[in-house]
């Protein structure tokens, strides 16, 4: 009854004006108990492993890439924000993009007046599906601003009649948002990306030290899906095809490779960083940093090897295939995931006790609501059988 309360400590730093508001300033803030940085608290968890990486004279870099679907209430529910007629494959469709310029050209233009350096977007895959990315930054910085883009999101498409969601996978039949992590080490002192090589031998031009960094998440790949996958609906995007009509491309394996979209972690073009696919909109991108941050520092420390990069469409392997060159699939499910992610010592190493404790708990029993509800496909499916 008399524990003391937690409070926000606001980061001066993290200062943004609301666009839409601009008398209200927003504050990402660090939360304290007793005198201390509260063990609980999502930044500062993220913050031990940036103090971590720190201790080895490096800093961590991360891009999100941000998808999202943009929609309106209908009368079924849910509808495209558009008249058109939907397209089994919108992706870079103008006219579509062009009937949603007004709400996306706001938010770009916010997020540039917030100098974060919009660099592209575009209509994704699905219908209503967009696509904006920005410059990379250091990782507790990127977290931040991704915290305030969905939030930005919401409130700029309000204003339009609509509504933005980052739910990973809303429709069953069109691609799903990713929130793709771009990640590379940097030198704490000069800023030179450390994951960049003049040479490698391996073609994908990534430095020593990034193959170490890659070596660590794959080693702890399952644990960290409950993290930056961390709903139902997340493993309902990770398929290879489901019942749309062509591939998601979705990671569905434990492997990494080169610019191939099949890898759960890729090396795109160029080199110099490494992506992690299996990311998505729902996460809490402090914990999903710190996993990943987490499982990289311990591929450097050990100078852990990651095997040879694959370069094939993974899709189109045999399960036979898969077993004998030793290429697991990542958790099918939520439940998986969390198995996962209770096997691996990283996980409470990471999140400390409490959270741990409190956010496993948290998310078993959203599982289980998940199995004990009764869906309509069971109704449309069994009603009338039996």
């Amino acid at each position: 009854m008399s524990d003391e309360e937690v409070s926000a400590h606001a980061d001066p730093a993290s200062c943004t004006q609301l666009p839409w508001r601009p008398e209200v300033a927003w504050f990402a803030s660090d939360l304290w108990c007793e005198g201390k940085p509260f063990e609980a608290c999502s930044r500062n968890i993220l913050n031990r492993q940036r103090a971590a990486a720190a201790d080895l004279g490096l800093a961590f870099n991360l891009g999100i890439e941000a998808e999202f679907f943009v929609l309106k209430d209908g009368p079924d529910g849910p509808a495209f924000a558009t008249d058109r007629a939907p397209l089994a494959k919108a992706c870079y469709d103008g006219y579509r993009g062009l009937d949603n310029l007004d709400v996306i050209g706001d938010l770009v233009r916010a997020m540039q007046g917030l100098g974060w350096g919009v660099y592209s977007f575009d209509h994704e895959d699905a219908n209503s599906q967009f696509e904006i990315d920005f410059s990379y930054a250091e990782c507790r910085t990127m977290a931040d601003r991704f915290v305030f883009l969905r939030m930005m999101a919401h409130e700029i498409a309000r204003e339009h009649g609509l509504f933005a969601t980052f739910m990973p996978k809303p429709f069953v039949n069109q691609t799903g948002s990713g929130a793709h992590f771009n990640m590379s080490m940097a030198d704490i002192e000069t800023g030179k990306n450390l994951f960049e090589a003049e040479e490698d031998p391996r073609g994908c031009d990534l430095s020593e030290l990034g193959y170490h960094f890659t070596a660590g998440l794959l080693r702890h790949l399952p644990a960290i899906m409950a993290v930056v996958a961390p709903t139902v609906n997340s493993y309902k995007r990770l398929v290879k095809q489901g019942q749309m009509s062509q591939f998601t491309w979705a990671p569905v394996f434990v492997c990494y490779g080169n610019n191939n979209r099949t890898n759960a972690l890729r090396i795109p073009l160029g080199g110099g960083r490494v992506e992690l696919r299996a990311a998505d909109s729902s996460c809490n991108p402090y914990l999903g940093a710190a996993m990943v941050l987490a499982a990289g520092l311990e591929g450097i420390r050990d100078k852990a090897d990651p095997g040879e990069p694959q370069r094939e469409n993974m899709y189109l392997k045999s399960q036979a295939e898969l077993d004998a060159m030793g290429i697991k699939e990542l958790p099918h499910t939520l439940g998986e995931a969390l198995e996962a992610f209770k096997s691996d010592p990283l996980s409470r190493q990471v999140f400390g006790d409490a959270m741990y404790e409190s956010w496993l708990a948290y998310k078993e029993d959203e599982w289980l609501g998940y199995l004990n509800h009764v869906s309509d496909w069971e109704r449309d499916r069994y009603l009338k059988m039996y």
